[in-house]
């Protein structure tokens, strides 16, 4: 099942199962208020619920109010080097706030105090079941599903400080989607073909089988020290390419339009616009 959070004109947000047409099977004819709520009863089919046609669905982001958005640092070898850091032997986390969520289709607004914005295309996790201290054996009895995250980055405001959280939690700094794509539907989830291009140039170009650290060796960490929740977003890191480790250094511009497209997930995409 594909997982999305929709609107139509005359109705509020509300979940739905994305079908291979573009229309919604709504689930919340299935007594389900939201996305996260799908989530954490685990369910995994559109099943008998009323379908509304493609014309009439607006995408949102396909969860809006998950517990955290978590995210991964230098987790991709190459990236770690142009960046001029060296390869983690620990996972390098980070949070981004909840407030920087927006979905397929919206704008990403260039903050009036960065001068340094940059883009990453990320391949990220959703917990289902949560848990303290999960085993890394026992990680897909944990994972609900996968989406695409576009972790967004002030990079001047980042290296001004050690702590990066602030930098990547900007209104916007958080494009996500366009769906969550269940576990039962990507048998490989460390092969799946990562890109991002801006207008139609493509400037990373990688697969998920480079991570440093994969899903089993994340829900392992990660629960080792903070539990983990249904609707926890993990957001595993970025393939080489980025603005900053381009020469000459390579920042988002009003204008233009990022596209990240994920193998078996689709494509997330948002314009970029001055605030």
């Amino acid at each position: 099942m594909k997982l999305v959070s929709f609107s139509t004109q005359d109705a509020a947000i509300r979940p739905g199962a994305l079908l291979a047409d573009g229309s919604v099977a709504d689930l919340s004819a299935a007594g389900f208020a939201d996305a996260l709520s799908v989530i954490a009863a685990g369910h995994k089919e559109g099943g008998n619920c009323p379908v509304v046609p493609a014309e009439q669905v607006r995408l949102h982001a396909p969860i809006a109010n998950p517990p955290r958005v978590i995210a991964i640092g230098l987790n991709y070898r190459d990236h770690a080097k142009e960046s001029g850091m060296a390869i983690p032997t620990t996972p390098v986390v980070f949070f981004k706030q909840t407030t920087a969520i927006v979905g397929p289709g919206d704008a990403i607004v260039l903050p009036k105090n960065s001068t340094e914005p940059d883009y990453e295309a990320e391949f990220a996790f959703v917990i289902g079941k949560g848990g303290y201290r999960i085993p890394a054996s026992a990680w897909r009895e944990h994972v609900y599903g996968y989406t695409i995250v576009n972790d967004v980055s002030a990079r001047d405001v980042q290296f001004a400080s050690s702590q990066w959280s602030m930098s990547k939690s900007f209104p916007t700094f958080c494009p996500l989607g366009p769906a969550i794509v269940t576990a039962d539907e990507i048998p490989d989830p460390h092969n799946l073909a990562i890109r991002l291009t801006i207008d139609g140039e493509t400037l990373q170009d990688s697969n998920t089988r480079e991570l440093v650290f994969n899903i089993p060796d994340l829900v392992e960490y990660l629960s080792s020290i903070t539990p983990l929740l249904p609707g926890d977003i993990v957001s595993t890191g970025t393939p080489p390419g980025v603005g900053l480790g381009r020469n000459p250094k390579r920042w988002l511009k009003p204008g233009e339009t990022v596209t990240i497209t994920i193998q078996g997930l689709g494509s997330l995409s948002n314009p970029v616009v001055a605030e």
